[in-house]
């Protein structure tokens, strides 16, 4: 059975998904005429901007910290490092052009959350791909479908095996046993989730510019200790992006199809541009217009794969830790480690490890949760957040190597029924969007507010 699900998720997130996602994201960067580049310096204003109109739990900044919390994870810190020793240098470029057309495919998303949200018994907004997949594409069957997969797919990938490379982390560095620091971290976890989307959103609203800018700096400190190696670092990148990598020290050397295969596979899985995560918390923000949140969305995919995985990847190509043999956070963890003084390598990777890992477990908590609302017409949502809280104590106790792969073949199993909906609610996208734009360009909504 162990082998039939690794196998099976093997096969979920084989090239043809991830043709699927790329192509979907090209596709709609191409009917939207680019507006990831056109109006991307915008679309950062407009996220601190304090919106005063529409129905809304949260502001666009904490929608977006929020959707940060969930991207902004271990992706960055091991993601990152897995493509590079399988893939090479070049699977950064690849990870690059992922992230750019990305942001276009969580435009859509996140555009179309908005537009079919709705307010549940408790006044609070609910929205999400299951949501404009039954009033949108009239198919509810298929939002079933999502809502099923993605309450699933939280328990795994959004909370034990975050749990689990908390214990993990922290163990290593306090010697603390797994019982004390579950017991913390449950502890913790219901604490902010008990005060719903608005607790979790000023938590997040705290924490991921806080992980981010001691990460940045770090890495930037790293940089600068090696800035000889910045220009062939960089060189690096788009030497290997169309060609294979030759062996060299430990790394065993790849193939352009490797390159692509995992610069791919890892951008996509770092952003979750396609997966349908996002959109959910995109729905709570406050806003009088899909288009303005839907930029402030699209702006997550440009800092968590263009900024903080740029980060991660510059610090391992300067370093020349990439040719070690090593991969995941033990790679990370060298090339920091390379550049900081003392233990400061490995403390900053723990750090981010742990910031990171929680801030996910916080945010999928609620992507969870709104999938189960929609199953159960908003009914023992306590019994919901009971259940997320022991989980997060159980991950902290087992191996995960099952939970990782159910996780895989789940988050999947999320993309299709949504990037169905992506394209043939596209229409709609578009029209709006090009309305949307008219206005701005005729002055009658204030560009800037």
């Amino acid at each position: 059975m162990i082998a039939f699900i690794e196998a099976f998720a093997g096969f979920m997130w084989g090239p043809w998904l991830l043709l699927l996602l790329l192509g979907t994201g090209s596709w709609l960067t191409i009917r939207l005429r680019g507006i990831q580049f056109r109006y991307l310096y915008y679309a950062l204003r407009l996220t601190f901007s304090k919106e005063k109109e529409g129905k809304g739990d949260i502001s666009h900044f904490g929608s977006l910290m929020t959707a940060l919390a969930a991207t902004v994870g271990i992706g960055n810190i091991a993601g990152v490092s897995t493509a590079v020793a399988l893939g090479g240098p070049g699977a950064i470029f690849w990870m690059w052009i992922t992230g750019l057309v990305g942001m276009a495919t969580k435009y859509s998303e996140s555009f179309l959350a908005v537009k079919f949200r709705r307010i549940n018994d408790q006044g609070k907004i609910s929205g999400g791909p299951m949501y404009y997949l039954e009033e949108g594409l009239k198919i509810k069957w298929l939002g079933i479908c999502f809502a099923m997969f993605g309450a699933f797919a939280a328990f795994g990938i959004g909370n034990m095996v975050q749990a689990n490379t908390t214990a993990i982390a922290l163990g290593n560095s306090t010697g603390l046993n797994s019982f004390t620091i579950g017991i913390f971290l449950a502890t913790l976890t219901g604490l902010v989730i008990i005060g719903g989307i608005k607790r979790i959103a000023e938590v997040s609203s705290i924490l991921v510019p806080f992980m981010v800018a001691i990460y940045f700096l770090g890495a930037l400190i790293v940089i600068l200790n090696h800035i000889d190696q910045l220009g062939s670092g960089i060189k690096l990148i788009f030497e290997h992006a169309f060609t294979g990598t030759a062996a060299t020290g430990g790394f065993a050397g790849a193939t352009l199809a490797n390159g692509i295969r995992y610069g791919v596979a890892r951008g996509l899985f770092s952003n979750e541009s396609g997966m349908g995560s996002a959109p959910i918390v995109a729905a709570a923000a406050k806003t009088n217009h899909p288009c303005k949140q839907a930029l402030v969305s699209m702006t997550g995919t440009f800092l968590d794969t263009l900024i903080v995985c740029s980060i991660t990847a510059m610090v391992i190509s300067v370093t020349g830790a990439w040719t070690s043999g090593e991969t995941g956070v033990a790679l990370t963890t060298q090339a920091f480690s390379a550049g900081l003084p003392g233990i400061w390598g490995k403390l900053l990777v723990t750090i981010g490890t742990i910031t990171f890992a929680f801030s996910t477990i916080l945010a999928w908590e609620y992507y969870g949760e709104k999938c189960f609302e929609y199953l159960f017409r908003g009914k023992y949502i306590s019994l919901y957040q009971y259940s997320w809280v022991a989980f997060v104590f159980i991950g902290t106790q087992i191996k995960l190597e099952v939970v990782w792969n159910l996780s895989d073949v789940m988050n999947a199993l999320m993309a299709i029924p949504n990037l169905i909906g992506l394209v043939f609610l596209s229409k709609v996208l578009v029209q709006e969007t090009g309305l949307y734009e008219r206005n701005i360009l005729e002055g009658s909504i204030n560009k800037y507010d």
